[in-house]
């Protein structure tokens, strides 16, 4: 394709094009718009004017020739406004030389004519382009002038809500008025380490250039913030300091961080107040001064103060307040502790309730109270200080209520008992008549005499006054003083920044002392600040090799020595004030005589004669005498004084006055509380004799002078870096910006000097491959050489002719101001001519796209309307032919139908009459069957009445017989009873009797019994005879019925025959009815054939409803199945984030476990330390040496105790204690933590055994059973007692009577007793035999019950489990595993020297044995019992479930239908027969097991028996291998069948770990051996240790294996290699503990030669917690590792480098140049990023590292990349364009395409990357309509609402054919995300580490297999 160049003078007006530019995305076909300024060469640059105001019209290098080329048609320009300062407009027409009006048209579409100045004939400045507004540095603008300036701050400032902006070397700052999200601890973070240029303005990014130049250049540095009260200077220190705590953190862990920011709220509550521009204004400056040490941590701090402002003590303005720390004490009145200051409310006192305004909306005085008293406390100001220092405060307060009442003009005195004094001497301890004396009175000292002098109320309220504010300075002082000491160093402070929040210009109506120092201040500031702008610039071009020119820029020396030059204002002012009749009107007249006339900077006003005038740097400034000589002398009575020192009950108000002459100002801080600053040259001063004496005379201009210059000393000791800060309005109205303050404040503080300054020499400033990469496009194939700095000379030789207008240094080309523009009116005007080639070429092409689409369109019409036309005929046919059917099926329809409704209506005739037919057959049937029924129930009733009657007659006969019967028998008992009393008093031989009586019984029963066999036969006769009877009266009966019957059916019969003839009749009738009916019921059919149709309709809707029903059931069961899945997710991720939660305190807990080493291995340094004669080596080394060559078998808790006690006490190296406690206290939260964490398991496990005890509630049960048993034994033992006695007692009655009569055997009386005692003894026996039963029951119960004994074997692994879960740390297992060495230990006694052979102790010894084992079997019986009967006890429990669970399915199954009843049956059938084989499949399995652990035994003994057998054969004598007859045998090679065991000594062991992990190198491990080598060897080891049953080797192995590995990583940490080695060894190691652990779970995939090699004496669940728990931590410091490996690479690789060439289109930088996006040497690019992840992934794979845990690594590693990618987007504003959206696109695609090659698509680190890649589409997509913004809401859902508005406010434009971002549109996105709720924060957690699992990932090696290769140097092992 052809390029066209335009190149010379192009036409006035380029018309606007109407349709849409076409782009592509190669380098030279981007398009730019900009502005242009082009500069013709052969001109000068016109001399700088020095006011502000023409400065601010200044066109740099613009000649008055090429005016008419830049002023045309269309152009946009800034001419001044009184309301807005400056406003845009657009010219109408072009400007010609000598034109004196421009026509203009403002933006609101007004028409301007605006006049040229006549003399000057100056232009208005030209606005910028639209791309360029709104830039991170001023500097970059085309036009540096002031309205370029503040419109680039306001359109910065309110519509992206940016506050900061670099102008060069300088920050600006804008005070929102809000509090924003842009200070927390991950944008300390995003700014740490990066240069000045590469993120957006902040004030953070000016700390960490200061905190990176002290580190680099070693050189201190100093942070200058100024501003105007309410610009937010305080605010900004603020924050650098938090930073540079942050950052660089606390060398000795003392808390010094906190303390430099603690020293705030004191500060802010003694010397900040209430202004009308600012709530908390600082009224004093300060300088602070943090030390670093060599490490660059924090040490300590210092601080200067400077012209504390002490008349706001005693006056305060209208609508301002006295300091915040007198309304502080005021709102904390109430407090018990301040009862004895006797305050009361702010309006109470003189001193606060001038000003009328005690309260500030928001601030809670009481709450800020308390924060300075916990300030105070951090900073070690003690409880009775704090309360000494109130005391002070609220005497203060007291004595300003003090009044005088006048005696006569000359003298006063105080009223009698005054309250206010009263009060002020108690509190400050001094006598009430003296201090009130002093207060009218005044001594006056002569050369001979002394007097005492009355003052008047005037001089005596000025006194008390003077006092006052004397008190509070030297209070102040003593504050600051003491804050220095907190924050002194104590060790040697190797280098500080310094933090200068210092007051800024002021001018006010009336402008008195204060205002000229502080704006004295502010001239030398200007003055230094100007100095260094000036050398930067000199030392930019000398680095570069260009001819420096002197450079013209405005010098205020002239103002400064104006105020401090001999006969200077200072000095004319101090020498009035040693005049005795000194006064302000005297000191103004001899300012006049000076320098009015004189000095172009001083002037006088018109109309007064007590104010003078300085012309300052940034404004004139009229000063009111009155009141400077006072201020100036500050006069305090020294009586007064005297009076206050010689309080004795006070102590700290003499503390206040005792060093008072050695102070160097009364409103400074006391020098002796500084730290000696490191390498600066600051010459003391000389002392001279008798200056202590005569130093508080020195005068407080004198003393600020002084100050001043030394602050100036430092300040250009340091490097300084400036924050100037600005105040957008007067009302603090939050992101409002008024234009006319901020005009004022950018005059005064050097922003447009520091622009003049840049631009008056080369201000545009590219390197060389950038302007190679700008303007590629201007040159031709031929002109590009391989040499880019050659390449760019040729072309500008062609391109500007005026070698003057650029200069070409070693790095970087210079250009003049407007040769930029220049360019880039050359380049836009050939991509616009290249773009118009495209547009006419891709317009023919669409037009003949156009063509062939419309010829193509009208014949597929033509084909459509003929075939139409063809339907159309066709279907006319069809129709006629259709008709003709119709018509035919129709006629024999209507014949068909008359046919079927004659033959319907037949029939229906026929069955009516025949049904009528058989209707009447059947009811006369009925009838006669009704009729039987009824006779036949009334005959029956009629003979059951007549038996009932019969039946009842005879019982009531009988019953009145047996009653006459009974009463006889009665009488003749009650007779017998009368004889028997008789016979029992007469008769003693009762027992014959009563054998007499009982034969004669025995005989009357039997004719009892033969009279009762007698009257049962009579009764049989009797009832025969009455069941004939009864058959007779019924057969006489039924005769009469039927007689009966016969009679009723004649009658019916007749009755019938008569009903038959109506019938007919009726017939006759009906027939012609029926007819009727017929033609009624033809009606009604047709009736009910529209109702069935109308049903069907119905039945339709119905069905549509049950079908909308169904779709309504199946959506509710669709959104309830992503309701479960969606709470899935959630718990999902709650367990997620209580994964992470546990593994962040393992974090903490590896950080604090380092640390204590860490603080271990010092203090073993600071014992080893030589004496100071011998040669001490390095530190590194000796500590590298000690940390790594340290073996110990103790523990590290243990020895450092033990250290400590052999360590001597006199040490010279001082322990930090505030270490020490914050350790404690750190280790006492984890210690509470993980107490809490038990007490939960304690409380689950007793939830888990009281449900088993709910479960299991035999015990209980058998204990209730026991008690019952043993009440019903008492009850049945007492009730046994209970009938012994009546026994007895009626044996005792019976022998007292001795009547024969009674006590015959016959006699009733005998037989009654006889049967009592009978059944008494039986009941006895019965009693007996259960007493018998119950305590058998007992006895058995209390054998079951009794307690089991203690096992005490450590064999046993089960309870040896138990008692070490019981353990709760460290040290208890510690002492028990003392405890058990000492009860294995032997006694010292020697038992086998008991005799001399040995034989007692051998008997001993073998009876012992005998014991032994008897007590094993009897231990083992009996648990077998106890088995037994848990067993028979549970299967007892299982039946009556068993059955409990059968009766209620019989129960339900009752309830069921028989169908259901069938089905529900088979059911429970088949669940109990599955149930059935399950438990026989579990059985199988269980004797499997045991099969194969018999097995394995059988083998073991084998073995045994054979190597003992060996061991007999080898003990056999010579003698007797030499009798036998010797054979030639041939004996096969036997291969030895290993057990994958590995057997080492016990003293081979810390050899083991040394050449298995501490010296193992992993390179090698890697590539030669197979991977998890050193996992398999130790678990082999391992093996070994239990199949020998050696508890404490396989504990000491474990623990030596976990440490060492903690060594190795500590040594070698920072290697990715080792950690990723590590962390695969032992997740190796992990799954071989569980797989070969013999649990079910883990034994699924093993082979059964596999299953053999299980564990079996050990359960190591507690060691594979603490190996998963080292894993955690190795994974931890992996992801730590290769984050410091990418971090470097990731921003530069994924946002700077044009991966895509020709995309991104550079624009013109400023002073603070950012990274190249040009891939230069050095630089890191996309295939560095993929290099290293290619790196990563082979060494991760090379280690066998489980797959799950790889995806997991780069699910981290992509989470990085993505995070700290879209932190730096949304920090860098040149970062969002649509150009680099496109690049990032790219770049992940990139990546994505990696992991598909790796096949980790399914690791979710693609979804790590989503907010990313939202990003850059949000970068991308259209920014316009409301439909754009739901787009972009739905689209961006991975990205907070934060996240996207600042997307869209950092939005710029780079090209023409990008827009900005409207704020409407921001605005819209706002609302529609409202409701969202998603996190506040900004930049996403960098930091964040995803939980890690380890998933179980089982080893198909064999162990027998593995061979141990001789390199390892592991010969000292061998193989089992």
């Amino acid at each position: 394709m052809t390029s066209v160049v335009l190149l010379g003078k192009p036409e006035r007006e380029i018309p606007k094009l109407p349709y849409e530019i076409v782009y592509t995305n190669t380098r030279d076909m981007e398009i730019c718009s900009m502005e242009i300024e082009p500069i013709l060469p052969g001109k000068e640059i016109p001399a700088a004017s020095e006011s502000a105001e023409n400065l601010c019209c200044w066109r740099y290098g613009m000649e008055i020739d090429v005016l008419e080329y830049m002023y045309v048609k269309y152009a946009r320009v800034w001419i001044p406004d009184p309301e807005e300062v400056w406003k845009s407009a657009e010219l109408l027409k072009d400007y010609k030389p000598g034109d004196k009006v421009l026509q203009l048209r403002l933006e609101e579409g007004k028409d301007l004519e605006y006049s040229l100045d006549p003399k000057t004939k100056e232009l208005p400045p030209l606005r910028n382009p639209d791309i360029l507004v709104g830039e991170n540095d001023l500097t970059a603008l085309s036009y540096l002038h002031e309205p370029a300036v503040l419109h680039n701050l306001k359109v910065r400032f309110i519509d992206s809500k940016l506050i900061y902006t670099y102008c060069g070397i300088v920050l600006v700052a804008i005070n929102p008025y809000e509090q924003l999200p842009i200070y927390g601890e991950d944008i300390i973070n995003a700014y740490s380490g990066q240069n000045m240029g590469d993120m957006d303005p902040h004030i953070f990014a000016v700390a960490e250039e200061a905190y990176k130049q002290m580190a680099r250049d070693e050189r201190n540095q100093s942070i200058i913030v100024s501003g105007e009260s309410g610009a937010g200077k305080t605010v900004s220190a603020k924050y650098a300091m938090r930073y540079f705590a942050t950052v660089s953190g606390s060398a000795s862990e003392a808390n010094v961080e906190e303390k430099v920011l603690a020293s705030n709220p004191i500060m802010e509550s003694i010397g900040n107040a209430k202004t009308t521009r600012n709530d908390n204004s600082s009224r004093f400056g300060k300088y602070i001064e943090i030390g670093f040490d060599k490490r660059y941590r924090i040490i300590g701090a210092n601080m200067r103060t400077y012209l504390l402002e002490k008349s706001r003590v005693v006056f305060q303005a209208e609508e301002e307040r006295n300091y915040h720390i007198f309304y502080q004490l005021c709102a904390s009145a109430a407090l018990p502790e301040f009862k004895t200051l006797r305050l009361g409310s702010a309006n109470y006192f003189h001193y606060t309730k001038q000003g009328g305004s005690p309260v500030i909306d928001g601030v809670d005085d009481a709450k800020e109270m308390v924060n300075t008293r916990q300030a105070c406390t951090l900073l070690g100001i003690s409880d009775s200080y704090q309360m000494g220092i109130f005391r002070i405060l609220a005497g203060i307060l007291h004595l300003g209520n003090v009044e005088f009442a006048s005696r006569d003009s000359d003298s006063c005195t105080v009223p009698t008992k005054h309250e206010p004094l009263i009060i002020f001497c108690d509190l400050m301890g001094v006598e009430y008549e003296e201090m009130a004396h002093w207060l009218c009175h005044r001594k006056l000292a002569t050369a001979t005499e002394t007097y005492i002098k009355p003052i008047s109320k005037l001089h005596a309220i000025n006194a008390r006054d003077a006092l006052a504010k004397h008190i509070y300075a030297n209070l102040f002082n003593w504050i600051v003083d003491h804050v220095n000491k907190a924050l002194h160093a104590t060790v040697k402070q190797h280098s500080f920044i310094g933090v200068l929040d210092i007051y800024g210009f002021e001018t006010f109506e009336i402008n008195s002392f204060e205002q000229f120092c502080i704006n004295y201040a502010n001239e030398k500031l200007q003055q230094q600040f100007n100095m260094h702008v000036f050398k930067l610039e000199q030392e930019e071009y000398m680095k570069e090799q260009i001819p420096w020119t002197l450079i013209d820029f405005y010098d205020n020396q002239p103002c400064i020595n104006l105020i401090e030059a001999k006969m200077g204002i200072l000095d004319l002012l101090d020498e009035e004030c040693k005049m005795p009749k000194g006064s302000d009107d005297s000191w103004a007249q001899k300012l006049y005589n000076t320098h009015l006339n004189k000095c172009a900077l001083f002037e006088k006003p018109r109309l007064s004669n007590k104010a003078f005038i300085i012309k300052h740097f940034a404004d004139k400034v009229e000063y009111q005498c009155e009141g400077f000589l006072e201020k100036n002398k500050d006069t305090v009575y020294e009586e007064q004084i005297k009076v206050l020192k010689s309080s004795k009950k006070f102590k700290l108000l003499p503390e206040l006055f005792q060093d008072e002459e050695k102070v160097l100002s009364p409103t400074s801080a006391t020098p002796s509380g500084r730290v000696p600053l490191s390498r600066m040259p600051i010459k003391p001063a000389k002392a001279r004799p008798g200056q202590a004496s005569k130093e508080h005379k020195k005068t407080v201009g004198h003393q600020f002078r002084n100050s001043l210059h030394l602050l100036m000393e430092t300040l250009n000791a340091t490097t300084p870096h400036y924050v100037r800060c600005i105040k957008p309005n007067d009302f603090k109205f939050p992101f409002t910006f008024d234009e006319k303050r901020a005009v004022q404040q950018l005059r005064a503080c050097g922003v447009l000097e520091t622009i003049r300054i840049s631009a008056a020499g080369f201000p545009s400033r590219w390197t060389y491959q950038e302007f190679f990469s700008r303007y590629r496009v201007l040159m031709k194939q031929r002109d590009v050489l391989g040499d880019r700095k050659q390449t760019c000379k040729n072309v500008l030789e062609k391109l500007i002719q005026d070698k003057d207008k650029y200069q070409f240094g070693k790095t970087k080309i210079f250009f003049r101001a407007g040769q930029v523009a220049y360019l880039e009116k050359i380049r836009a005007d050939k991509l616009r001519a290249a773009c118009i080639r495209i547009q006419k070429t891709i317009r023919g092409w669409l037009m003949r796209k156009k063509y062939v689409r419309m010829r193509k369109a009208a014949i597929t019409i033509q084909r459509h309307v003929r075939g139409y036309q063809a339907r159309c005929y066709a279907k006319f046919l069809r129709r006629t032919r259709a008709a003709i059917t119709i018509q035919k099926f129709q006629r024999m329809y209507v014949v068909r139908k008359r046919y079927q409704c004659m033959r319907d209506a037949t029939i229906a005739l026929q069955a009516l009459l025949r049904g009528y037919m058989v209707r009447n057959k059947y009811q006369m049937m009925l009838r006669e069957h009704k009729s039987v029924v009824i006779q036949k129930h009334v005959r029956g009733w009629l003979a059951r009445r007549r038996y009932g009657r019969t039946l009842r007659a005879i019982v009531y006969l009988q019953c009145c017989y047996r009653r006459m019967m009974a009463k006889r028998e009665l009488k003749k008992l009650k007779i017998e009873a009368r004889s028997v009393e008789r016979y029992k008093k007469l008769h003693i031989g009762l027992e014959n009797k009563i054998m007499q009586l009982q034969r004669k019984i025995d005989e009357q029963n039997k004719e009892y019994k033969s009279l009762l066999e007698k009257m049962s036969s009579l009764e049989i006769t009797y009832s025969t005879e009455t069941e004939k009877l009864r058959s007779d009266v019924e057969r006489l009966r039924m005769s009469e019925e039927e007689a009966k019957n016969a009679t009723n059916r004649v009658i019916s019969l007749q009755e019938e025959i008569a009903k038959l003839r109506r019938e007919l009749h009726q017939t006759q009738s009906e027939k012609k009815s029926i007819e009727e009916w017929a033609d009624k019921y033809k009606h009604e059919t047709e009736q009910l054939v529209s109702e069935l149709k109308e049903q069907n309709s119905l039945l339709e809707r119905e069905k549509e409803e049950h079908r909308r029903i169904h779709d309504q059931a199946r959506e509710i069961t669709e959104s309830m199945e992503k309701k479960l899945v969606e709470e899935t997710k959630q718990l999902e991720l709650d367990l997620n984030d209580e994964r992470l939660r546990y593994q962040n305190l393992l974090n903490e807990f590896s950080r604090l476990e380092e640390r204590y080493d860490d603080l271990k291995d010092e203090m073993n340094l600071m014992v080893s330390i030589p004496k100071p004669g011998h040669k001490r080596t390095d530190s590194t080394h000796s500590s590298n040496e000690s940390e790594y060559t340290f073996s110990s078998e103790i523990t590290e808790a243990e020895d450092l105790p033990l250290r400590m006690e052999q360590e001597p006490s006199e040490k010279k190296a001082p322990l930090d204690m505030s270490l020490f406690l914050k350790l404690q206290k750190r280790v006492s939260e984890l210690e509470q933590e993980k107490q809490s964490l038990q007490d939960e398991l304690d409380r689950k496990e007793e939830q888990a055994l009281r449900a088993k005890a709910k479960e299991e509630e035999r015990p209980p049960i058998r204990g209730a059973e026991l008690e019952y048993e043993s009440l019903k034994r008492q009850e049945l033992e007492s009730e046994n007692k209970k009938l012994k006695n009546e026994l007895n007692e009626l044996q005792k009655a019976l022998t007292e009577t001795r009547a024969p009569e009674v006590t015959a055997p016959g006699a009733p009386a005998y037989r009654v007793l006889l049967d009592q005692l009978t059944s008494v003894s039986e009941e006895l026996e019965v009693r007996k035999e259960e007493v018998l039963i119950l305590r058998s029951q007992l006895v058995s119960q209390k054998e079951a019950i009794q307690p089991k004994e203690d096992k005490n074997t450590m064999t046993d692994a089960t309870i040896l489990l138990e008692d070490v879960q019981k353990m709760k740390d460290k040290g208890e297992i510690a002492q028990a595993y003392i405890g058990l060495k000492e009860t294995n230990r032997q006694s010292p006694q020697d038992y086998h020297m008991l005799n001399e052979d040995g034989e007692l102790w051998l008997a001993y010894e073998g009876l012992k044995q005998a014991n032994r084992l008897l007590e094993s079997q009897l231990q083992s019986q009996k648990k077998s019992h106890e088995n037994e009967l848990e067993s028979l006890r549970g299967e007892i429990q299982s039946l009556k479930e068993e059955n409990n669970r059968q009766q209620q399915l019989l129960a339900q199954n009752l309830q069921l239908p028989p169908e259901a009843r069938i089905e529900a049956s088979l059911q429970h059938e088949i669940t109990r027969l599955t149930n059935e084989n399950l438990d026989l499949m579990e059985q199988l399995e269980k004797q499997d097991k045991t099969v194969r652990k018999l097995k394995k035994q059988l083998k073991v003994f084998a073995k045994k028996i054979g190597e003992l057998e060996v061991g007999q054969m080898e003990n056999i004598s010579p003698g007797q291998i030499i009798d036998e007859p010797i054979r030639p045998v041939n004996i096969p090679r036997k291969e030895k069948d290993f057990q994958g065991m590995l057997e080492y000594k016990k003293e081979d062991e810390q050899k083991l770990v040394k050449n298995l992990i501490l010296e193992l190198k992993p390179r090698g491990v890697a590539v030669n051996l197979i991977p998890g080598l050193p996992a398999y060897i130790l678990f082999m080891c391992v093996r070994h240790a239990d199949y020998l049953n050696d508890d404490q080797k396989v504990r000491s192995l474990l623990t030596s294996t976990i440490n060492g590995i903690k060594k190795v990583l500590k040594k070698r940490g920072d290697d990715f290699e080792t950690v990723s080695f590590w962390l695969s060894n032992t997740c190796r190691f992990l799954h071989c503990l569980k797989q070969y652990s013999g649990e079910e779970g883990f034994m699924k995939h093993n082979t059964p030669r596999q299953n053999e090699h299980c564990l079996t004496n050990f359960d190591l669940a507690e060691y594979r917690q603490v190996l998963s728990d080292l894993a955690i931590q190795i994974y931890q410091q992996l992801v730590r590792v290769l984050e410091n490996i990418l971090q470097p690479m990731i921003v530069s690789g994924m946002l700077e480098h044009e991966t895509i060439q020709g995309v991104s289109g550079v624009k013109p930088t400023g002073l603070r140049k950012r990274t190249s996006s040009i891939a230069d040497e050095g630089t890191y690019t996309l295939d560095s990023i993929i290099r290293q992840l290619n790196s990563f992934h082979s060494v991760m794979c090379q280690h066998g590292m489980d797959p799950e845990l790889i995806k997991q690594v780069v699910k981290q590693m992509f989470y990085i990349i993505g995070a700290v990618t879209l932190n730096n987007l949304l920090l860098r504003k040149d970062m969002c364009s649509w150009s680099k959206g496109m690049q990032i696109r790219y770049n992940v695609s990139q990546l994505e395409e990696w992991l598909r090659d790796k096949n980790l698509m399914n690791s979710g680190a693609k979804e790590t990357l989503e907010p990313l890649i939202q990003a850059a589409q949000l970068l991308q997509v259209k920014k316009k309509t409301d439909e754009d913004a739901e787009a972009i809401c739905s689209m961006c859902n991975a990205l907070t609402t934060a996240q996207i508005v600042k997307v869209l406010n950092l939005y710029t434009p780079v090209n023409e054919f990008e827009e900005r971002v409207l704020v409407s549109f921001i605005r819209t996105i706002q609302v529609r995300l409202r409701d969202r709720k998603d996190s506040p924060q900004l930049l996403m957690d960098a930091k964040h580490i995803f939980p890690v699992t380890f998933p179980f990932n089982p080893s198909s090696l064999a162990l027998e297999t593995i061979q141990i290769p001789a390199s390892l140097g592991l010969g000292f092992i061998s193989r089992v």
